[in-house]
């Protein structure tokens, strides 16, 4: 065994032993802990269904700079801005590794979308509204007077910071994005059948994954779409375009509007074109993927 090996295996070991210590301080103690986030540890840690070996990282996480600029400054009081730091990029290399490993066939556009749904400021936000985050925030006399409790921006970076200290807390590595992972699984899985149910709405852009697919043929292909029918009154009128690649109809689709129609019409090319074997959260899925049921199988 190589000294590597075994020094892997030691860290994985120190790793283990100290979430099985953690796990058994939490089960051991009751209610009624230390009030370190402005509401019990025992009630963050109820929501987010993790327990914290080292309160300080909690404490940190869960204090904005206003809170620190009136208890003596961020040496004296930190918050919790460099942990958000941490917590953006631990957040965005789990949602990148999980979609990347889960969706082969997207092209590398179509990941950065998906994951910039997955972890924009909107989804984070709604994440910490779920295990009502704003409520165990420290925050300075004027921001928690101007409604900061509630702020998107204010609650998606101490999410991201929440995200950190659970992160770091079990050990950082793997080890802390497999607490992370578990961590946020629910919501991450939430979200991502919510956007494949609305595939028009939320995520799923059709004439992008078009053009991306052609353009990555090299062969100097040609998409255009083409009007081909209107009909119907002005208040309800229903549009027939084709989606050609040189001159050639690939996908015919109808719509309300040119761009549904459009869609539709891409979305066709693209089963015809093998790209996609159907349509997400219907039942039908992208190539060499499962339906929207599937996304449930995001990594422990």
């Amino acid at each position: 065994m190589t000294r590597i090996n075994r020094e892997t295996e030691t860290d994985a070991g120190l790793a283990k032993e100290k979430r099985d210590a953690r796990d058994r301080r939490c089960a051991s103690e009751g209610s009624g802990r230390e009030d370190v986030f402005g509401g019990s540890i025992d009630g963050i840690e109820k929501l987010t269904g993790y327990c914290f070996s080292d309160r300080r990282l909690a404490a940190e996480a869960l204090t904005h700079s206003s809170y620190s600029y009136e208890h003596g400054g961020k040496k004296v009081t930190p918050c919790n801005e460099r942990l958000e730091f941490l917590g953006d990029s631990v957040l965005s290399v789990i949602v990148s590794e999980y979609l990347y490993s889960e969706f082969p066939d997207f092209p590398e556009g179509y990941l950065t979308r998906c994951r910039a749904d997955l972890v924009c400021e909107d989804a984070l936000s709604d994440f910490a509204e779920e295990i009502r985050l704003g409520d165990y925030l420290k925050l300075g006399r004027g921001e928690d007077k101007n409604g900061g409790r509630h702020r998107k921006s204010l609650l998606c970076d101490a999410y991201e910071a929440l995200i950190a200290a659970v992160y770091l807390d079990a050990g950082g590595g793997e080890p802390g994005k497999a607490a992370v992972t578990s961590y946020i699984r629910e919501p991450l899985i939430r979200r991502l059948k919510s956007l494949l149910d609305e595939p028009e709405a939320r995520f799923i852009d059709y004439k992008t994954l078009l053009q991306e697919t052609v353009q990555s043929d090299s062969k100097g292909e040609k998409l255009e779409y083409v009007t081909v029918g209107e009909e119907g009154p002005d208040h309800a009128k229903v549009f027939t375009v084709e989606a050609r690649i040189d001159s050639n109809v690939f996908g015919r689709g109808t719509g309300s509007s040119k761009r549904r129609a459009e869609q539709e019409a891409a979305r066709e090319a693209l089963v015809r074109c093998g790209v996609l074997t159907g349509v997400p959260g219907s039942g039908e899925n992208v190539r060499g993927q499962g339906t929207a049921q599937d996304t449930e199988k995001v990594t422990e």
